[in-house]
């Protein structure tokens, strides 16, 4: 951070770490492009009610596997179509960004607050704290991510508040590695060991001494990760283990179109491209706040 300097006789404050970061990211425009893309999708999700034309989960046979719009038979009144039940495609692909959005965010933010506070404690504390917790990410990481949640889910069962919990039970530990390795390399710092000096306790010294200085990283990885659980979820939902009907799930839409897929392709490639767009979007927001916030990448 830079000194304060006089401006024709007013005092100008001077930039701090996180506003010349910022200004490093808003200067790439195809990342503040997908991030308005993530954005968009996260207004859509919020105001599904009124944005959503039909109603997602009302079956008409009278409407079953309608095309879209611009081919031979479509209706403008459901421009992408309907699926084998007669249900407006556009308006459950409008609500399934809600169960994405949803998930993704409450799974990161239980992740990265327990990721963050027990890194820290490993981190700053170390010995058998530090071995126990590491050791514990070491058995987690053993497993592979999606079969560790299959096996969670079918001792739970299926619902969104067990698909919740099945991610986040592992989601933690990348948080928590990224946190150790960093509290690791300024728990030495001068700061640090000035709070130490004047009597600090440790948890004062963990929470406001070094977790600020480290939120970059953080803030870099749970974006990177958000858009991995969305993949996760829309994978478990494509396997029946997700969200259950008749909720609208971008997965399960998937699934639910494999049969028709020679014919009414329409039924799978819609929710399908919605999915790429949103994780794609995610991941080159994510790759432009790497780039703004690590030095590393600076000129």
């Amino acid at each position: 951070m830079t000194d304060a300097t006089a401006d024709n006789g007013r005092v100008v404050q001077p930039e701090t770490i996180f506003r010349r970061n910022m200004r490093n990211f808003l200067s790439s425009k195809l990342s503040v492009f997908f991030l308005f893309v993530t954005l968009g999708f996260l207004v859509m999700a919020i105001f599904a009610p009124w944005i959503a034309p039909h109603d997602p989960n009302e079956p008409d046979l009278f409407r079953r596997l309608i095309p879209p719009v611009w081919m031979e038979g479509g209706d403008w009144s459901y421009p992408l179509g309907c699926d084998a039940l007669g249900r407006d495609i556009l308006s459950r692909i409008i609500y399934g960004t809600r169960v994405s959005i949803f998930i993704g965010v409450v799974v990161i933010l239980i992740a990265t607050t327990i990721g963050v506070l027990a890194g820290l404690a490993a981190g700053y504390l170390r010995g058998w704290v530090d071995g126990v917790l590491s050791r514990l990410v070491d058995i987690l990481l053993g497993f592979p991510y999606l079969i560790f949640a299959i096996a969670l889910i079918a001792m739970t069962g299926p619902g969104l508040h067990n698909i919740v919990l099945a991610m986040a039970y592992r989601e933690w530990v990348m948080p928590f590695r990224v946190v150790r390795g960093e509290t690791l390399a300024v728990a030495g710092a001068d700061y640090v060991e000035a709070a130490r000096a004047i009597g600090a306790s440790r948890s004062n010294i963990m929470l406001r001494e070094i977790l600020p200085n480290i939120l970059s990283p953080v803030l870099v990885v749970s974006t990177v990760r958000m858009a991995h659980v969305i993949i996760l979820e829309a994978s478990l939902s494509f396997l029946g283990l997700g969200v259950q009907p008749p909720t609208a799930s971008w997965g399960s839409m998937v699934a639910d179109g494999r049969s028709f897929m020679l014919n009414e392709w329409w039924l799978s490639t819609f929710p399908g491209i919605a999915i790429l767009i949103l994780v794609l979007s995610i991941n080159v927001v994510s790759q432009g706040l790497r780039d703004a916030f690590d030095p590393r990448f600076h000129d």
